[in-house]
């Protein structure tokens, strides 16, 4: 390469230019940390994971059981709110859907676009069915006892 550039430089052919200004550095992806739903739905999940613990945590209330709640309601607080803590740095343009705004447009995702309701249910899917779980074994427990 150094050798066809010394080529157009000895023949005279080669342009000499001003170096450019300066360009603003320029990011190649921009940081949206936002995850498109909105937060309600986030509140909701953290709602059914938060009251899933609450009634096999008095359907089994013991004190032994004290320590490993606790640890489990952390988890979860820190599960979901070091993302929400996330996408409220700075740079982050982006704001979560509000209720109307998801309702109306859905969201995109990996394998194409889901309605409010679908993507709610796959959102909400796993939380309800452990407080139905936790419930259930703990009818379960009542009768057995």
């Amino acid at each position: 390469m150094s050798h066809i550039v010394h080529d157009l430089l000895a023949s005279g052919d080669a342009r000499i230019v001003e170096a450019p200004d300066a360009a603003p550095v320029r990011h190649q992806v921009e940081a949206d940390r936002n995850f498109g739903l909105p937060t309600a739905l986030y509140g909701a999940t953290v709602a059914g994971y938060l009251g899933f613990l609450l009634v096999v945590g008095s359907a089994f209330a013991n004190p032994v059981l004290a320590i490993p709640m606790a640890i489990f309601v952390v988890f979860i607080i820190a599960g979901f709110g070091v993302p929400a803590l996330w996408t409220r740095l700075a740079g982050n343009s982006s704001a979560p859907q509000t209720l109307g705004e998801f309702e109306a447009k859905g969201i995109q995702t990996n394998t194409g676009r889901l309605a409010a309701k679908d993507a709610a249910i796959q959102v909400l899917i796993l939380p309800v069915l452990l407080v139905v779980w936790g419930l259930a074994v703990a009818v379960i427990a009542a009768l057995v006892r």
